[in-house]
């Protein structure tokens, strides 16, 4: 079995790798450059891509609980929004970066236009350990970055979501702080919710299923439904879990799944559920593994379907050679690092990137966003048909191009991409 792979909630309790050298945003415009050449794009509008829309970097001083001040530093990226909307997550974590915000929120732009949702892409995050933080302290630092950066979010201007470090309950927050100010409640400010109060039923379920149905797809164009398919999923948080259970589920038969302390392994084929998600009791895989091995091996596995679901630059030039499966796909963003995708690629391994397979966050955002617009909530079961048709659609439209262009995925994928927001930028045209 052969194949090629690549929003959102995807740090799936790993930590960075510790040769992760190159740059989300160093990655992201190296894509570009390689993909533009693929596509008739006006050498202005890839200009125009090359930066973003504008930083905006703020200061979030916080009481602690001792009763001192600590001043944190935050980000929020705005790439693109010819489309629509900017849309894009919120991470707390201490590697968070004006750069880091730039890259990821260009992914985001490329990711909307796949799927064909009217959003541009967004990113941003604060330089923190959440862990070093008791919830009241959490709250209050949300509660904060989101005053800060008030003025340049909103329900028809940038639509933040949860991601690394953050989750529902932040989601919460920033939505009540952001409406208190604005003297009334505005659900659509952020998604990502408890349904509770404006969510989406299968929000947090969505970048995993959306990952199981594109490997799913994957499988059977390249002769091997999953039936007969062998998966390794790096990574246990709600990306990772979602997608291992639902592709067990579905028949593939998954022998490894991790977390920051090693991975389970069965080669017979994993018990998905018997083991707690990231979510469920962080940091549990390798306590209920009968037989466990290190993170590198896991990667190392001679599988059918990869699925690095965990940080950026999993795989890289030092230890892409020890890559044995088939096919990867990327369940988070920017696994791969730019020079272990071309090794892969001269390899024949197929990799999806992550601006479809892991897409299901942001289409379920858009969903939510819809729900929340409309005041009327969607079942779980209408969100998952919905997700599995948009996800179909996007899929049929980047194969049509890996074939008609004889490229890789990835570059099939941004070819879609940019086609579509090169036609928005052409029509719109450019503000005198």
């Amino acid at each position: 079995m052969s194949s090629d792979t690549s929003d959102q909630s995807t740090a799936d309790s790993l930590e960075p790798a510790p040769d992760a050298s190159e740059s989300a945003l160093s990655t992201a415009r190296r894509q570009l450059d390689r993909a533009v050449a693929l596509v008739d794009v006006d050498p202005n509008v890839v200009e125009r891509f090359t930066y973003p829309d504008g930083v905006h970097e703020v200061t979030v001083p916080i009481e602690r609980d001792d009763g001192t001040v600590e001043v944190f530093r935050g980000y929020r990226a705005q790439h693109d929004s010819v489309r629509g909307p900017y849309k894009g997550g919120i991470r707390f974590h201490p590697e968070v970066s004006r750069e880091e915000c730039i890259g990821l929120a260009m992914w985001m732009t490329w990711k909307c236009a796949v799927m064909d949702i009217p959003f541009g892409g967004a990113k941003g995050g604060v330089v923190v350990d959440p862990k070093e933080l008791s919830d009241d302290e959490r709250e209050r630092l949300t509660r904060r970055f989101t005053d800060e950066i008030r003025n340049v979010i909103g329900p028809t201007t940038d639509i933040p979501a949860p991601d690394m470090g953050t989750d529902a309950e932040t989601m919460s927050w920033m939505m009540d702080a952001y409406s208190m100010q604005e003297a009334e409640t505005i659900p659509g400010v952020v998604t990502g919710k408890p349904p509770v109060i404006g969510g989406s039923e299968g929000r947090s379920e969505a970048p995993g299923r959306s990952v199981a149905i594109v490997t799913r797809e994957v499988a059977d164009y390249y002769g091997s439904p999953l039936s007969e398919s062998t998966v390794a999923v790096q990574g246990f948080g709600s990306v990772g879990a979602n997608a291992a259970r639902l592709l067990d589920d579905w028949g593939a038969t998954v022998v490894a799944v991790s977390d920051v302390n090693g991975a389970a392994y069965d080669p017979g084929g994993l018990d998905t559920r018997a083991i707690p998600s990231h979510e469920e009791e962080p940091e549990a895989v390798t306590r209920h593994a009968d037989r466990t091995i290190e993170n590198d091996e896991l990667l190392a596995l001679d599988v059918d379907v990869l699925v690095p679901a965990a940080v950026g630059n999993a795989i890289t030039e030092a230890n892409v050679g020890d890559v044995r499966a088939d096919v990867i796909v990327e369940g988070a963003n920017g696994p791969v690092s730019f020079g272990a995708d071309e090794i892969l690629a001269e390899r024949d391994v197929p990799v999806i990137p992550d601006i479809l397979a892991n897409a299901g966050g942001v289409t379920v955002s858009y969903f939510e966003w819809l729900q929340d617009i409309n005041r009327r909530a969607w079942s779980e079961e209408r969100v998952n048909e919905e997700l599995e048709t948009e996800m179909l659609s996007a899929w049929d439209a980047v194969r049509t191009e890996y074939e008609d262009r004889d490229v890789s995925w990835r570059d099939a994928a941004y070819a879609v991409a940019l086609g579509r927001l090169a036609k928005a930028h052409e029509a719109r045209g450019l503000w005198p």
